[in-house]
């Protein structure tokens, strides 16, 4: 088996956006130089990766197991690049960070690993909190920054914050769901079948939402608090759900497989990002800071 580091990012590209010219675009290639480096990579892995329709690609059941390895050996390269070229920082002192569970079940793991590799001398102390909670501890001195989904957040005048991942949402279902066999399902094709509604991180007021907007409302046949118990139902079809890439897996805990597949209608990203006390600025005055959490939390969606 021989493919290069180059042709997983060029297979991560097209499974993220769904076409070939928008694949190129990004990787700043020719559409051709890109089939042909996919092609390739079939040819080295035995399997086809994706499967072509009227408008565009959407990955095999292959695809969707080569993914995650394929994330891993990228997200793997570029952290042990950036320990080749960039030495610790000398930035000390504490930093109080506020988090919600989403973010501290699926980003904080790994982030608070780099913050330590990048800044030694630095104290970390880490809360999880509502995200009403993390904001006002913020304003009262109790934090120091927060890492929240923005897209849930109020407009306040006293906390400032930057947008920094945005995850799509798409529709997950049991490979021999009937909404599987579609290239892609609109809301009301969704609403004719058992809807698992996640109960974690306001998800249940952003769904309420855009099901509103589309004069729509899902059979709800299980509400949870765990994202592993939704994901293990759909994986054994007793309904679907509408997550986020960001916490997408294709397995369950039991091994059941999960596939996803495009929503036609407009249906809110969840937007990850930081913030912090307008008053008093960003924390430690650290532009190192800064820059590190936007490219750590940037490419942690690979």
């Amino acid at each position: 088996m021989d493919f290069t580091l180059r042709q997983i990012r060029y297979f991560i590209a097209t499974a993220e956006t769904g076409q070939i010219s928008k694949a190129a675009l990004r990787c700043n290639i020719s559409q051709s130089s890109m089939t042909i480096a996919l092609k390739s990579l079939e040819e080295a892995l035995g399997a086809e990766l994706f499967i072509r329709h009227s408008k565009g690609l959407r990955l095999s059941d292959a695809g969707e197991r080569f993914l995650r390895h394929a994330q891993q050996i990228d997200a793997a390269a570029r952290h042990a690049a950036d320990d080749m070229r960039e030495r610790p920082d000398g930035l000390s002192g504490t930093l109080r960070i506020g988090v919600t569970d989403t973010i501290s079940a699926y980003l904080m793991p790994t982030l608070q690993l780099a913050l330590k590799r990048r800044f030694p001398d630095l104290s970390l102390v880490l809360f999880e909190r509502e995200r009403v909670e993390v904001e006002q501890a913020i304003v009262e001195g109790q934090l120091d920054l927060g890492i929240v989904l923005v897209s849930n957040a109020a407009l306040r005048e006293d906390i400032e914050g930057e947008t920094l991942l945005r995850s799509a949402r798409h529709l997950w279902v049991a490979p021999d769901h009937p909404l599987a066999a579609l290239e892609s399902a609109s809301l009301a094709d969704v609403a004719h079948h058992d809807f698992l509604l996640l109960d974690m991180d306001e998800h249940v007021n952003t769904a309420h939402r855009y099901w509103a907007h589309w004069g729509l409302t899902p059979p709800v046949a299980f509400q949870s608090k765990s994202i592993e118990g939704i994901r293990s139902m759909v994986a054994q079809g007793v309904g679907v759900t509408i997550l986020s890439d960001l916490v997408y897996r294709p397995w369950s805990l039991e091994g059941g497989r999960i596939v996803r597949r495009p929503v036609v209608n407009a249906v809110p990203t969840m937007d990850v990002g930081i913030i912090w006390a307008r008053d008093r600025g960003f924390p430690h005055h650290g532009d190192s800071l800064r820059d590190f959490l936007r490219v750590t939390l940037r490419e942690s969606r690979n």
